[in-house]
């Protein structure tokens, strides 16, 4: 991620893009919502985080000739031999942003199933190699790791197997909002020239990865993979752009607009509220919403009164969450906009941005 981040960064300055604003990845949430609400011109990072921009309007530019796999691995002696003997055992995984976990968990749910369900408990580390020790040490029945880690683990002797597999998923790569102003074919070629400049990676003294052409059809299965919502929610109902702005002209409903207040400047549906979810828990049925914080009392007295919860789409949880607390809180009238923004604006309707006089909890109250 560094080689390659530094790499396009480098490339950019050469081709004088510095008016240009590039993601600063940070961590996968918010760089997930910071895309789907357009905010950056320039995207780079993994698999997923690329495959969510094509579906907001960014077009691939280039990647680097290492494709990316997720297995579940076990040791060699144990009776685990399958996704499904698996159940109850104990988990190991990475962060729950990395391509590893969304490609799993994506895995698991086309399962019908979820990792809390499937799995006793999860065990996550930010280093895929703790994750052997963890499995060594007993702690750890069956993780998850990328094809690339198990592959060299093996080649040293250590007796573990894999016992399932995704498909294969691109490696890092760069999407762009503006193809005509940011020149792809320039780019590809001085990405190409930068990272041969490179030098070898410390951890396997190999030279850095060639730069190659990628479509978005190269990204069509890891998209299948989002961490979507569910398509209905109990205790909610579950309207589409045109119903929104008919309760919006018509019914005085209020528009609860969860994202951040970055998001939310960038473009929101005329007159919304922001009242943020912060959420820090899994993006998945089974969430712990114990560790989220959502300013409930902001919605108001009235529970009765018909409160309209968006956030950008299918994806996007905090307005599917912040419905569950509202319901949970005895409001009666909730209703969860699932496509948000990004529907909003493809049903060609209007976008107000910055703060506005209804940006702030404040202005709600």
């Amino acid at each position: 991620m560094l080689i390659w981040r530094g790499a396009v960064e480098q490339a950019l300055r050469k081709q004088r893009y510095g008016d240009f604003a590039v993601l600063d990845t940070k961590e996968m949430a918010g760089d997930l919502g910071s895309t789907r609400a357009r905010v950056p011109d320039v995207v780079v990072g993994p698999a997923h985080l690329i495959g969510a921009a094509l579906r907001y309007g960014y077009v691939p530019v280039a990647g680097v000739d290492m494709r990316s796999q997720a297995v579940l691995v076990t040791l060699s002696d144990s009776a685990i031999s399958t996704f499904d003997q698996a159940k109850g055992a104990h988990l190991g995984l990475p962060q729950q942003d990395s391509l590893v976990t969304y490609l799993l968990r994506g895995e698991t749910v086309a399962a019908n199933t979820t990792i809390q369900r499937h799995f006793k408990d999860v065990y996550t580390s930010r280093y895929q190699d703790a994750l052997l020790v963890c499995l060594q040490m007993k702690r750890c029945d069956v993780v998850g790791v990328e094809r690339a880690t198990v592959d060299r683990w093996l080649s040293v002797g250590t007796k573990v197997k894999v016992i399932f597999q995704t498909q294969t998923a691109p490696g890092m790569g760069i999407a762009i909002r503006d193809v005509a102003k940011l020149m792809p074919d320039a780019l590809r070629a001085d990405l190409a020239e930068t990272m041969q400049s490179q030098p070898a990676t410390v951890a396997n003294a190999a030279p850095a990865p060639k730069v190659v052409r990628v479509e978005a059809g190269d990204y069509a299965y890891v998209s299948t993979l989002g961490y979507f919502t569910p398509r209905a929610l109990a205790g909610a109902t579950v309207v589409d752009a045109q119903t929104v702005a008919s309760m919006l002209a018509v019914h005085r409903a209020r528009y609860i607009d969860t994202r951040n207040d970055l998001e939310y400047n960038a473009g929101h549906v005329p007159g919304a509220t922001l009242i943020p979810y912060v959420e820090k828990s899994t993006k998945e049925p089974d969430y712990d919403a114990s560790v989220d914080n959502f300013d409930i009392a902001s919605l108001g007295a009235d529970k009765n009164a018909p409160l309209i919860f968006g956030c950008n789409g299918p994806e996007c949880w905090k307005s599917h969450k912040a419905s569950i607390a509202a319901i949970k809180a005895g409001y009666t009238r909730v209703y969860w906009f699932r496509g948000g923004v990004p529907e909003w604006r493809q049903a060609g309707m209007k976008i107000e941005t910055g703060a506005g006089a209804a940006a702030s909890v404040a202005a709600a109250q």
